[in-house]
């Protein structure tokens, strides 16, 4: 617990002392993001608060090397892969093929270091699960990056319970990076809450959709079926996997390619129906934690009780689909 507790402290150190630092180098070289008229912003905005988050997250973990697993480094050298890639598109605008080729080397990584989906399943099926678990959650979450404050704040309440639930099952490794995670959000939350003085940039979300993806599969609860704990980690990430499915939905509603920006996020949605954007991403912090809540629960569920719980909210979440984007 004082490891978890240490390693928090100083991620949430580290990427506060360093934001200023990045935001100055990124104004200088160039790693700015421009406005355009699918944005918020009306100024240029620097785009290296990413680096900041992973090198506090990223350093917090390496200080206590000592205390974890040697599976440490197979994740380290993973997501330096899937930053490095971010950083790379946040420069030259990398085409979508070549990032998701990026995750997919990190998945390697993961694979060769035996960190996968352990289901009851086929191997090749459990890889492929892994996979598309890894670049999906890494995907919705750079998705997510789409307003002040909103996709490090929900990176953040995301990690905090995975940092809970990994201490409760003696998983100090799962707990350790979490609490990195935690704590590099929170840093970075200081100079990206509206108005937001810099950006994560792709480097932040891929490197935060990647690492919660990780920490996710890697949850274990020996006291429950994985027949029902494999929810867990998608009630926790739950607001992110809703965002990506509604706009998925709507573009392919409208003829228009998922992969094309715009302002039809469910945060863009909550401000056209009145709500500021602070009210909106504070709103979407709120579902973030209702939705860990019920992950929770589902630790200890009965297959029934989890099964009700899992059929209630697709149903729950294909009618707020439906309702937030029917035809006007």
């Amino acid at each position: 617990m004082q490891t978890v507790l240490a390693i928090f402290l100083m991620a949430l150190s580290v990427t506060v002392i360093s934001i200023p630092w990045v935001r100055r180098l990124a104004l200088r070289t160039g790693f700015v993001d421009s406005p355009a008229k699918r944005k918020l912003h009306s100024t240029p905005m620097p785009l290296l608060g990413g680096v900041a988050i992973f090198g506090g997250a990223v350093l917090a973990v390496i200080a206590f090397v000592p205390a974890f697993p040697n599976t440490v480094a197979g994740v380290l050298l993973s997501l330096t892969v899937v930053a490095l890639v971010g950083l790379l598109d946040d420069r030259y605008g990398l085409p979508a093929w070549v990032k998701l080729t990026g995750q997919f080397v990190g998945f390697l990584i993961l694979a060769l270091f035996d960190i996968r989906v352990k289901l009851p399943l086929p191997e090749f099926l459990n890889y492929t699960i892994t996979f598309i678990w890894l670049a999906g959650i890494s995907n919705a979450v750079n998705f997510l990056d789409n307003m002040d404050g909103l996709s490090a704040g929900v990176s953040g309440v995301a990690a905090a319970f995975i940092m809970l639930l990994g201490l409760q099952n003696d998983q100090f490794l799962v707990a350790g990076l979490a609490a990195a995670v935690f704590g590099a959000c929170l840093g970075f939350l200081r100079f990206n809450f509206k108005p937001a003085q810099i950006f994560m940039g792709d480097t932040g979300s891929l490197f935060l959709g990647f690492i919660l993806a990780l920490l996710g599969l890697q949850l274990r609860f020996p006291a429950n079926s994985s027949f029902v704990t494999w929810m867990v980690p998608v009630f926790i990430l739950g607001l992110p996997i809703f965002d990506t499915t509604l706009v998925i939905v709507s573009r392919l509603r409208r003829g228009v390619s998922p992969n094309t920006a715009g302002k039809d996020h469910l945060s863009h949605r909550l401000v056209q129906r009145g709500f500021s954007q602070r009210e909106a991403v504070l709103l979407l912090y709120l579902l973030t934690g209702a939705s860990g809540m019920i992950g929770v629960f589902v630790t200890e569920a009965t297959v029934v009780e989890g099964y009700l719980i899992f059929g209630t909210m697709l149903l729950l979440g294909g009618a707020a689909i439906w309702q937030l984007d029917k035809p006007a």
